[in-house]
């Protein structure tokens, strides 16, 4: 990693290969009477007798020259969970003009990088979101962020469950190069299975990024690809997100077939999120009291499993994560792949076929067969958070073409179970002996001797009856700021990727 010199100009960028003398001078603008304006290293510098002030290069929104003056929009942070817009305005001499065109477009260059500038963005809103917040948190919080970055927006508010399937079914993937749900979890869940019913929907899933505005009571999307829960810093993160390609995962139940993106649990995880809906007043602590009163009870889920190992151990599947830590050129081929493939004729269907078959077909010889009579709790994840401080899958990966599988038996010792518990949030549930965790690409789960229970698929409930899953590599597309990782702690701390 590259160090600056004590005594190096803090007004040169080091990335920028010329001669310090000219590089002053092509960085900086000079504003007004006695101000300047000048690209540092990571950030604008304002010169100003009456503003003196740095502003990150990731928090530009937009700058505009006109006849007279320049313009420079920014997110200005109000507090740790709020950013408001903001802008500088001074005049500019007619002939500083070309320098000046061309020192916003290096502005401009430096604060959106590989993000695409001007998004052309659909904005769901479910106007039940947030305790029925979600609208005016949206005029409030995000609609001033995109406006200012000058994006194209369309708004609608859903009216009833499902209508953002409908809505994305219908949506021209030539229209909109972002989809952003104002919701929690389950409109990004809605809106994704609406491409899925798409003639062209694997084109649809790969053109159309899925993005979440945290509006909801869950929301794991933004968690994971933001690292926030902030309406307006999520905004902010969605201006600057890279296109990143996320796996989807092909659900069969009887003759359905879904796509999930987030998560997918029988037992405990699934019992203490759907069973504890009249506590919603309770907030995430809702989830915490649920698995608290089931691990007390020592509460078990009988059912025969199969599963298609691609990682099988712990210390593998801490390689795993390192290895594509480290590689930060794999995920950029992959998306340089898949946006190659965006006009292929052949990504003009439906969605891709399923190589395990569904869950009325034979199994296939490759998988692993168990009779588990003692599960607790059957979890398998995509992305890392599942709530706030709840990173239950740290080696998910958002484009390896594998789920992280979870399964803990029921039978454990209640101070083992809480001990369990509390791990999540400390960081450690990964490493606890009673914590199986593999990734695996399919697997079919059969509840047995229950009558009834609860299966969660992305939060929502789905019957209690059989089912099968299949990973599909980079099926569909959202907005991350790596790129290539979620924004949670992993099993290799970033930053310690290399051996």
């Amino acid at each position: 990693m590259e160090t600056t010199s004590p005594d190096a100009d803090p007004f040169i960028d080091p990335i920028t290969p010329e001669p310090p003398q000219r590089s002053i001078e092509e960085s900086t603008l000079l504003v007004g009477r006695t101000a300047s304006l000048t690209l540092a290293t990571d950030s604008l510098i304002v010169l100003d007798s009456k503003n003196t002030q740095a502003i990150p290069f990731y928090n530009i929104l937009w700058a505009e020259l006109s006849d007279y003056e320049i313009t420079i929009r920014f997110a200005k942070p109000t507090s740790n969970k709020v950013a408001r817009v903001s802008s500088v305005n001074y005049p500019v001499e007619k002939p500083a003009h070309p320098h000046a065109i061309s020192w916003v477009e290096n502005l401009l260059n430096r604060a959106y990088g590989e993000s695409q500038r001007k998004k052309r963005i659909k904005v769901l809103i479910n106007p039940f979101g947030g305790k029925g917040k979600a609208q005016s948190w949206y005029l409030r919080d995000i609609e001033p962020i995109f406006a200012a970055a000058r994006c194209e927006i369309d708004v609608e508010k859903t009216q009833y469950r499902g209508h953002a399937v409908e809505i994305a079914e219908h949506l021209d993937p030539d229209a909109f190069d972002v989809v952003a749900a104002c919701s929690g979890d389950g409109l990004p869940y809605e809106v994704f299975n609406g491409l899925a019913k798409k003639s062209n929907a694997r084109r649809a899933l790969r053109k159309i990024a899925v993005v979440q505005l945290p509006c909801g009571s869950g929301n794991a999307m933004s968690w994971n690809l933001n690292g926030t829960d902030s309406p307006s810093l999520a905004a902010l993160c969605i201006l600057k997100g890279i296109r990143t390609p996320l796996d989807l995962t092909s659900i069969t139940q009887g003759d359905r077939r879904t796509l999930s993106f987030l998560s997918q649990s029988v037992g405990i995880v699934a019992e203490s999120d759907l069973a504890t809906e009249h506590l919603r007043w309770l907030g995430s602590a809702r989830f915490t009291y649920g698995i608290l009163v089931r691990l007390l009870r020592k509460t078990v889920y009988p059912c025969d499993l199969a599963i298609k190992v691609e990682v099988s151990t712990k210390s593998e599947v801490r390689e795993h994560y390192r290895r594509a830590l480290n590689d930060k050129s794999l995920p950029e081929q992959h998306r340089n792949d898949l946006d190659s493939q965006i006009n292929d004729r052949q990504q003009n269907t439906g969605l891709p076929p399923l190589q395990f078959g569904t869950i009325n077909d034979e199994l296939p010889d490759s998988w692993i067969r168990f009779s588990c009579d003692k599960l607790g709790n059957f979890y398998s994840g995509n992305m890392a958070f599942m709530a706030p401080d709840t990173n239950f899958f740290p080696a998910t990966l958002p484009n390896d073409g594998c789920i992280d599988l979870v399964t803990v038996n029921g039978d454990i010792s209640r101070t083992a179970a809480i001990r369990s518990l509390m791990a999540v949030e400390t960081g450690k549930f990964f490493d606890m002996p009673h914590v199986n965790y593999r990734k695996i690409s399919g697997y079919r789960i059969i509840p047995r001797n229950q009558k009834d229970g609860y299966i969660s698929i992305d939060g929502e409930r789905m019957a209690f009856e059989p089912f099968q899953a299949e990973v599909h590599r980079g099926l569909g597309t959202v907005l991350s700021k790596s790129g290539h990782v979620y924004e949670a702690p992993g099993v290799v701390a970033k930053g310690r990727e290399s051996t």
